[in-house]
């Protein structure tokens, strides 16, 4: 399949690779200091626009990254979720980062979960983790809603580091035990 045909869609959502026309809420996103404290702090607009890059060319040279999110109701960007793997991570990834003002209505759940579907079932991922700071709630929050546990510490790779971070996550199969919560 085609990167460009790669479609999910959720009740609410629409989750597709992230293209050029993303490209303004995606430095409106990255600027944002709120949203970005435990992704790498906010970003310019040229900063940004190679983080985009970057995440289309990881879904050219590894088959999949992030996806962007849209509103299925208005097609607006709202963030982005989806497998992370990029060289020296420390596993095979379910990330995610909603807009500011889309946060608490349950998209990034919505996303996590299609995501996290979509690396067991298309990617054929045996495990799948979240690298969370220990500060942040919210992202915790939602690891433990899909059935992650804390595993420890772990390390990320050069520029982050020296971000303290710990792998939250679970295997194929119990993803597939937890997930019929969301059936």
């Amino acid at each position: 399949m085609a990167i460009e045909d790669i479609r999910i869609e959720t009740e609410r959502l629409i989750l597709r690779p992230p293209n050029g026309d993303d490209f303004e809420s995606w430095a409106a996103f990255q600027a944002d200091p709120d949203v970005t404290t435990y992704i790498g702090g906010p970003k310019s607009r040229a900063e940004s626009w190679r983080s985009l890059c970057g995440m289309v060319g990881a879904w050219h040279v590894r088959g999949y990254a992030m996806f962007s999110v849209l509103l299925k109701d208005s097609g607006q960007w709202i963030g982005r979720i989806g497998p992370w793997y990029p060289e020296g991570w420390p596993g095979t990834e379910v990330g995610w980062g909603i807009a500011a003002e889309f946060s608490g209505r349950g998209y990034a759940l919505e996303a996590a979960v299609a995501s996290m579907n979509y690396a067991v079932d298309v990617l054929g991922w045996d495990d799948i983790c979240h690298t969370i700071a220990p500060e942040n709630t919210a992202s915790i929050r939602l690891a433990e809603r899909v059935g992650a546990t804390n595993r420890g510490p772990t390390q990320l790779p050069a520029p982050f580091q020296d971000a303290r971070v710990d792998d939250w996550g679970q295997s194929r199969e119990q993803w597939q035990e937890n997930r019929k919560q969301f059936q």
